[in-house]
Parts: C-alpha cells; structure tokens; sequence
C-alpha cells in the first residue's frame, strides 16, 4: 500500500519533470492517466487493508494491487514505447479495480453487521 501510494508520487514527478518535452502529448496522457489510477487506488488498498474484513477483504487487497500493476503498469509501458498490443493488458487491469471495489463494499458491509 505504501509502495503503491509513494510509487505514484514518484512516477508522478518523474512525468512532469524528467518526461515533459521527451513524450508527446497522447503518451504524456496515458502517463497522467497511469499515476492517477494508481494514486487512488493506492488509497483503496490502504481501506481495504485498515477497514476490510475476512475473505472479502483480502480479495479486495489483492485485487487493488493486482488492478495497479495491470492497468497502470501497462498505460506507462505504452507511454514509454512498448509494443500497442500492451494496451490489450489495460482491461484486465480495469477489471482487478472493479472487483476490488466490489470485494471492498461487501467487506465494509459485513462489517457493519458484526
């Protein structure tokens, strides 16, 4: 969770300082759009883990991190010039952070019940 959060923030700086004027501006988008996704589901990777209960929570955990690694990890390798089939990766990404919200909501609901 922390990695994801402070990871982001670097990668975030690393864009608008070390990328600006190396990448045009629809790489420079996918980069954006990367470390956005990641910062916020950095923070619902650190509710899974402080709030979420039981099975439903770790689902939601591993799903988060798995969503980061998939959707955000692929937007910067196009970004970087990785082959566009890398983009067929994005999805399942999108997917991970789907169940993780899911998984979370039904965590926190039960919760709530005990």
């Amino acid at each position: 969770m922390a990695l994801a959060g402070g990871g982001g923030v670097l990668l975030g700086a690393f864009g608008a300082h070390a990328l600006r004027g190396r990448l045009d501006a629809a790489a420079m988008e996918w980069w954006h759009t990367a470390v956005e996704y990641q910062l916020w589901h950095a923070l619902a990777l650190a509710l899974a883990v402080h709030a979420g209960r039981g099975r439903a929570g770790r689902i939601a955990e591993v799903a988060f991190a798995i969503g980061i690694v998939l959707f955000s990890g692929s937007l910067y390798a196009l970004a970087l010039g990785a082959p566009r089939w890398c983009g067929a990766i994005t999805p399942l990404g999108g997917i991970g952070f789907v169940v993780g919200w899911i998984a979370l909501g039904r965590s926190l609901s039960l919760s709530e019940r005990s």
